[in-house]
């Protein structure tokens, strides 16, 4: 309830998660006593998060397609190398001469360190409004970097481990490797399992998402069997092999795990929040204050611009890569893991890896949260256009839909499958795209971030659902609009729940629309004054009229509807379909 209320409230506020997630574990926890999870989970805490942990790097690692991060460009390589043994390193040193870190706890902490959530980045990039290069590669650093931070960690942990048993060295880092391999072919092995069983239809669709959960947990135990602590790898590798393996119900797994992760992310958040006591709180001292301003302002602006050295990336995007670099749940729940297990191998200061996440988790959501649209305005890296409107379905109802929306200065693209139908919209100078909107090549091809509502006006009211219900968790379904849509008595038609929103009031095809396209119905934008508000235009306009839109000043659509809750008001744009003018007798 805590960690799903904050992440609402978040929502509602427009703020970072991760901060009001740790304001309510510290709330439940060190200050009221409301929670004690030593106390209350006792045994089970430890395994609890590490099984979240577990689910938590899957879910990432199922949303890293490698076609689609070479797509991306060497601006992500990059980063990626030499930037993350660069930040590596970088961090290391921090940790251990400005936080006072023994040399192996710094660089396991260290390369914990190299994350940038997604779950963090990406709502940031949005609040930004960044122009598409510097977006994507953030986005992608944070997609590919989070599983590798826990990656290093377990490597570290288990070199770590094996040296404390007395063992050479040489040998040491042997079976390190040798487990490290081993733990990653399991994570493949089960990866084309389930590849295999859902592809020969062994798992009816109804098993597949419990599946892949319960066989999740398989596959990172059955590593941990060989090597403690080496499953998180195994999990990773696994959703690697799942995200490129071209299965049809992969985005129905992703939305699921997605879920899942969600739930574990609030749980374990603010768990390992409240595992904090007041003590940890009172000791923050200059050590940690260092360690975070040399996090913020050197290790990462260092590692980003060298390891940019003679990309083709513009010097203004490089400085604002550089200081991007918000730390996530992965940061605070690997660290989480590992304190406790370092502790007992005889490294007391490893209890200090939580606070110390914790503060980086602060101030770098915090920071860059709110300096990012403000430096991405100064160095003019801000996308220009206004959120836009995708129409699906070129038709002549749909390019006069399209024109009205240009005439209000709103982005609009129209996509078909037909280059014929296509050739009218193109011929009004009206942005194109060309091919099946529902196919993977369309996340490569067109930037879907740019808008903002999506209209799926074909004559095939099943495929505008289709539609729909592809891209409403994407967008919302609050922006997601259709011809037709929802009718109540019709026993036959498609079930609301997997339709848009009406566009129209009265469920209208694109057969009716273009009945009145050619009576010659058209468009018509009005924007409210104080003098002229709602009220004074609904009483000029005919009873025929449809009402189509509501463009609020804020820049955001909603239907016709929306104003029997929320009345338009001045600076409101209004788009109504009305019929002809009656000829003058």
């Amino acid at each position: 309830m805590l960690g799903i209320g904050a992440q609402w409230i978040a929502w509602r506020l427009a703020l970072p998660a991760i901060v009001l997630m740790s304001l309510a574990g510290i709330l439940a926890g060190p200050v009221s006593g409301l929670i004690d999870p030593a106390a209350d989970f006792g045994d089970l805490l430890r395994p609890m998060i590490s099984i979240a942990v577990a689910i938590i790097l899957f879910e990432g690692g199922l949303t890293l397609n490698l076609r689609e991060l070479r797509e991306a460009g060497s601006g992500v390589m990059r980063l990626v190398l030499p930037g993350v043994p660069l930040a590596w390193g970088l961090g290391a040193a921090a940790a251990h001469y400005l936080a006072g870190f023994s040399w192996p706890v710094a660089v396991l902490f260290s390369g914990i360190l190299v994350v940038t959530g997604p779950t963090v980045i990406i709502p940031l990039l949005r609040q930004a409004k960044l122009a598409p290069r510097p977006r994507a590669i953030l986005k992608w650093e944070g997609i590919v970097n989070d599983p590798i931070g826990a990656i290093l960690a377990v490597l570290v942990f288990e070199y770590l481990v094996r040296t404390s048993h007395g063992e050479p060295v040489t040998t040491a880092i042997g079976w390190v490797a040798f487990a490290s391999l081993i733990a990653a072919a399991i994570g493949y092995l089960f990866g084309r399992l389930v590849a295999a069983s859902f592809r020969g239809g062994l798992v009816p669709e109804f098993l597949k998402a419990p599946a892949i959960l319960c066989l999740v947990l398989a596959c990172f135990e059955a590593a941990n069997l060989v090597e403690h602590e080496t499953g998180l790898l195994a999990v990773t590798a696994m959703g690697l092999t799942i995200a490129n393996s071209k299965l049809a119900s992969i985005v129905e797994m992703r939305r699921f795990k997605e879920t899942v992760a969600v739930i574990l992310v609030s749980g374990v958040f603010v768990l390992l929040t409240a595992t904090l006591s007041l003590e940890d709180l009172q000791a923050a001292d200059w050590r940690l204050g260092a360690f975070v301003a040399a996090t913020l302002f050197m290790v990462r602006p260092l590692a980003v611009l060298c390891s940019m050295i003679g990309s083709a990336v513009p010097f203004r995007e490089r400085l604002f890569i550089a200081w991007i670099a918000p730390r996530g749940i992965v940061a605070v729940a690997v660290s989480g893991f590992f304190a406790a297990a370092l502790a007992e191998f005889g490294y007391p200061e490893a209890e200090q890896l939580v606070p110390y996440a914790f503060a980086i988790v602060f101030a770098t959501v915090v920071l860059h949260g709110f300096s990012a649209p403000w430096l991405a305005r100064r160095l003019d890296l801000v996308s220009a256009q206004k959120p836009g409107v995708l129409i699906v379905g070129a038709s002549p109802w749909s390019l006069a839909l399209a024109c009205a929306f240009k005439e209000l200065d709103v982005p609009v693209t129209v996509a078909d499958t037909s280059w014929h139908r296509l050739k009218p919209v193109r011929l009004a100078d009206i942005p194109t795209y060309f091919g099946e909107i529902l196919s993977e090549a369309t996340e490569e091809h067109l930037d879907m971030q740019q808008f903002g509502t999506l209209i799926a006006a074909t004559g095939n009211e099943a495929y505008n659902a289709l539609v729909c219900t592809e891209f409403a968790p994407e967008m919302d379904r609050a922006n997601i609009f259709q011809l037709g849509g929802e009718t109540e008595d019709d026993p036959m038609d498609l079930p609301f729940t997997l339709k848009g929103k009406r566009l129209f009031k009265p469920a209208l095809s694109l057969d009716d629309l273009l009945t009145r396209h050619y009576r010659g119905w058209g468009f018509q934008k009005t924007t409210l004054t104080e003098e002229y508000g709602f009220d004074a235009h609904q009483a000029n306009v005919t009873d025929e009229a449809e009402g189509v839109l509501i463009l609020r000043a804020s820049g955001r659509m909603t239907t016709y509807r929306s104003a029997e809750t929320r009345p338009p008001g001045p600076g409101d744009a209004l788009l109504t379909y009305v019929p002809p003018e009656p000829a003058a007798s």
